[in-house]
């Protein structure tokens, strides 16, 4: 959509106002604005019909002509076993404080270009075409600059759409994830976040192209289930020395599981920091779950490119189908 120019609507501003006594103007109700940041009809928003011209062109470069067709591959003379550093410095040792997930994409895909599909509706997830070792990619991604990367019913559906969209079109799916949960509240709950995060779960279970996940901190609880797990058929787990794969954060978990024994301790400050600091060392962290199987590699942050490179590589004659039938029953 072109900004002042493209309207979308049902019913329209008079309408509106003879039916609900709303005032609303044209740009308010349908503009593209609107769509792009609030409804999330659209998908991309442009300054003329130029820029929206070069922006389909863009895109059709990364898609194949049809479904029975591969993605367009380039050659790029990126190197696939490019080492960033700088990605040793983006997550921070402090598990509350946010970064730009972005900006870790930006240092893993070739050439450092990337496209952003929905960039204004629920910014809590991040949704890019890329490319590596030359071939199409799809890559999905909690943002903890918005909501802590917490999952809501819009970044659900955003990112189930996309996954299904990647998989019609045979574009590998990468994740990356730091994720703290759901996002709690009413509006979340009467909303049905329990229905819309079962989107996003089938849409992961369901893909049967190449799929990867990257742990970058935060895998918590339900969160984790629905953000490409090994339990969702996902070929590739890797985790960073930063991953904490858990239920929940370790001070909240030793309150529930050790409530008891806390009342009971006389200097419950100290004990509670003991059993925290136990829990850490004992399950908040990635080799916990590389031990049960969930994750494949416990990997460096500059080895990222590398390794998602690699994997691409080995699962690029990747066959993999699910039972026939007519079609699926996605939670609408």
């Amino acid at each position: 959509m072109v900004k002042n120019t493209s309207y979308m609507f049902l019913t329209g501003p008079k309408t509106i106002k003879t039916v609900t006594q709303e005032e609303v103007s044209m740009e308010e109700l349908g503009g593209a604005i609107t769509h792009n940041s609030k409804s999330g009809v659209a998908h991309f928003t442009y300054n003329s019909d130029i820029e929206a011209i070069e922006g389909v062109k863009k895109l059709l470069a990364y898609l194949p002509s049809n479904n029975t067709e591969d993605p367009p591959v380039l050659i790029s003379r990126d190197n696939s076993e490019r080492r960033e550093k700088k990605l040793k410095d983006i997550i921070p040792s402090q598990p509350n404080k946010p970064y730009d997930v972005k900006s870790i994409i930006n240092l893993i895909v070739d050439d450092y270009n990337f496209m952003e599909v929905q960039p204004y509706f629920a910014q809590n997830i991040v949704i890019v075409f890329a490319r590596m070792t030359g071939q199409t990619v799809g890559i999905v991604a909690n943002q903890p600059q918005i909501l802590a990367g917490a999952l809501d019913i819009n970044a659900s559906d955003k990112a189930a759409r996309f996954i299904r969209f990647c998989d019609c079109f045979n574009i590998p799916i990468i994740t990356l994830v730091d994720v703290p949960g759901f996002l709690p509240g009413t509006a979340q709950e009467f909303g049905g976040i329990i229905r819309h995060g079962a989107k996003l779960l089938y849409a992961y279970a369901e893909a049967v192209v190449p799929k990867i996940t990257i742990i970058l901190r935060k895998a918590y609880g339900g969160a984790y289930c629905v953000m490409g797990p090994k339990h969702l058929r996902t070929d590739l787990n890797f985790a960073l020395p930063t991953a904490e794969i858990a239920v929940m954060g370790a001070q909240g978990a030793i309150n529930i599981i050790m409530k008891k024994e806390i009342a009971k301790n006389d200097n419950k400050e100290k004990f509670l920091k003991e059993l925290t600091n136990n829990y850490i060392k004992e399950f908040q962290n990635p080799y916990k779950a590389a031990e049960l199987g969930y994750i494949d590699e416990v990997i460096f942050p500059e080895d990222i490119r590398p390794r998602i490179c690699q994997a691409l590589m080995v699962l690029q004659n990747k066959r993999d189908y699910m039972p026939q039938k007519k079609h699926g029953n996605i939670p609408l």
